[in-house]
């Protein structure tokens, strides 16, 4: 089924328990779907869900209730079914059929979202190519008893098919798509490169928890903050406030989701480029969310399949303004003692992680003397932009700087 614009209000959710599935993490699973169709604007009007040891080939729920699913669908007057779980083209199909309803799986739903929220060029085009790829292998499903040939010129020779032409269009756009995306991913080089000699932060996390707002809160900009899934899928960097010397970068990246489709991670890792190249990464969790232990280990694994898993990483759990338990900061500082326990909506508590971000960075300055010749003063403002100055004087060959600031930028501006 093609991912296009939505215009269903009512949905029903599906999904099948396998043995190997406990309770807590099927229902956390389900959870999360609601929680999706929530931000794709849809209302849920009811749940069918199976236990089974395999999904079934044909119609990924058993007979009886694929039975049960066609009432559920009918008397709520529902005009969508979300699986919990990425089927098969013929597997949608037949719902389909069966349901009359448009039938979107747990990839398909993930791809709405991101195409609904991509805004900058690069994340348009790494969605569209997703969204493409995961169409390619539905169309001979969508295209049956449609298939007829096209003639060539005038006519001549059989042509190619429906399904063959829509197959071709599709690799010429994604071959378009990739052309841009590098062109861009040039760019992106050039910025970064600029940035080397800067401190960064780059925040991660499971989608939702907070790091917008912290984001906002740690850099004062005026990043785009809702309460829905995948709301930033574009890398927005910012200067620290208030401003340390030398000066810190903070990332808000793309979050995660548990089960976030393989062509989705692969595509946005020039996205997660800046979690790659941070010195640090601010781990945001949300401490009021049940489940919040198991989206650690999805975090972590994606970190891991992009290659950020030895990147040096502070916990931080958001959001605990929201946990009724009072004793809740202490028992997460117990099993994690390194951690910040924090609301992002709390000014000391935002000045408390700025505190420990400011630290972290400043145990690696070191002293040392930057000689700049008087022909050469253009280096004054990259001495001020990426070094602590401490004093400033001239002599008769130029001026000399005290500063403190990362061996590396010492080393490449001509200090020893």
């Amino acid at each position: 089924m093609e991912t296009g614009v939505l215009t269903a209000r009512k949905a029903v959710l599906i999904a099948v328990q396998r043995p190997d599935v406990d309770d807590a993490e099927f229902g956390e699973s389900l959870a999360e779907l609601r929680r999706l169709a929530k931000t794709l604007g849809l209302a849920i009007a009811g749940t069918c869900t199976q236990r089974r040891a395999t999904f079934h080939a044909g119609t990924y729920l058993g007979s009886g209730k694929i039975e049960e699913l066609t009432s559920l669908v009918a008397g709520a007057t529902a005009d969508t079914v979300l699986v919990d779980h990425e089927i098969t083209p013929s597997q949608a199909r037949n719902l389909e059929k069966a349901t009359h309803a448009v039938v979107m799986d747990r990839t398909a739903v993930i791809l709405e979202i991101f195409h609904r929220h991509a805004r900058s060029r690069a994340a348009r085009a790494q969605v569209e190519i997703v969204r493409l790829q995961y169409l390619a292998p539905r169309l001979r499903e969508r295209a049956a008893g449609k298939d007829r040939q096209r003639g060539g010129i005038g006519g001549k020779g059989a042509g190619e098919s429906t399904l063959e032409l829509d197959r071709r269009k599709i690799r010429d756009r994604v071959a378009e798509l990739t052309a841009e995306l590098a062109s861009l991913e040039q760019e992106r080089w050039t910025q970064r490169a600029r940035r080397r000699d800067l401190a960064r932060v780059a925040l991660v996390g499971y989608t939702n928890a907070g790091k917008s707002t912290l984001m906002r809160g740690l850099t004062g900009s005026e990043v785009y903050v809702a309460d829905k899934l995948f709301a930033t899928l574009d890398t927005t960097v910012r200067t620290l406030v208030p401003e340390t010397h030398p000066r810190i970068l903070v990332s808000d990246t793309v979050g995660f989701i548990k089960r976030l489709p393989h062509g989705l991670v692969a595509s946005f890792k020039s996205t997660l480029a800046e979690a790659l190249e941070a010195s640090l990464l601010a781990h945001v969790v949300d401490a009021s969310d049940p489940g919040f232990e198991r989206q650690l280990e999805v975090t972590a694994e994606v970190l891991d399949e992009i290659g950020a898993g030895d990147v040096p990483r502070l916990l931080v759990f958001n959001k605990i303004d929201r946990v009724g338990d009072a004793a809740a900061p202490a028992a997460l500082l117990a099993r994690w003692p390194e951690a910040v326990v924090m609301s992002a909506k709390s000014a000391s508590d935002v000045a408390r992680l700025h505190a420990k971000l400011a630290a972290f960075f400043a145990r690696d300055l070191v002293e040392a003397e930057l000689r700049v010749p008087w022909d050469r003063q253009q280096l004054r403002g990259e001495i001020f932009a990426a070094c602590e100055v401490i004093e400033e004087r001239a002599d008769t060959d130029g001026a000399v700087f005290r500063v403190r600031a990362h061996r590396d930028t010492i080393a490449r501006l001509g200090g020893g």
